[in-house]
């Protein structure tokens, strides 16, 4: 009897170490998404699984085209790229994206012939009138730009809202990669 109580005891330490560390693994360091609509398509599309890597940007700043997940709210998080970083003057004409006046090629967006992809816009657009991107701040869009609620209705996305940075897609296993820009 003492034997099967001491298996016990192993077995229910084992069991909670494991529930620790999965606890620790998801609460810092990674978590799963699911990509809820086709606003980022064709790079991401509706229901992909993805790992979100929460802490990366305590070691590096967030990145140009980065695919970012943010919370919208308590209940909420949206997953889009960064566009425009601190300091930066974010443009889009005529369906050129503009970084500080300069032309940006966007190679994950699909373009249509017989459609404008992206309407026009500017900083300024946005509430606060910015003419740069303050510290502590990013431009995000989604890569279906006639799909996608970002930053221009949003604002500008505050650091604090950032959860950390999403690029491997684990299922469905015929998309499992690693999303490079």
């Amino acid at each position: 009897m003492n034997r099967w109580k001491g298996e016990w005891y192993e077995w229910t330490k084992a069991l909670l170490i494991a529930f620790a560390i999965a606890f620790i693994i998801r609460m810092f360091l990674f978590s799963p998404i699911i990509v809820d609509g086709p606003s980022m398509q064709p790079t991401l599309y509706d229901r992909d699984r993805m790992i979100v890597n929460k802490f990366i940007y305590r070691f590096q700043e967030p990145e140009r085209f980065d695919i970012v997940v943010f919370h919208v709210s308590k209940q909420k998080d949206f997953i889009k790229r960064v566009i425009g970083l601190p300091g930066e003057h974010v443009a889009i004409k005529n369906d050129v994206l503009y970084i500080n006046g300069q032309p940006v090629d966007e190679p994950y967006i699909s373009y249509n012939e017989n459609e404008l992809i992206q309407s026009n816009f500017k900083l300024e657009n946005l509430p606060g009138q910015y003419d740069k991107i303050p510290e502590g701040y990013l431009l995000v869009l989604g890569d279906n730009r006639n799909n996608s609620t970002d930053s221009r209705r949003l604002g500008l996305i505050s650091m604090d809202q950032i959860v950390g940075k999403a690029n491997i897609i684990y299922w469905p296993l015929d998309r499992l990669k690693i999303v490079n820009k």
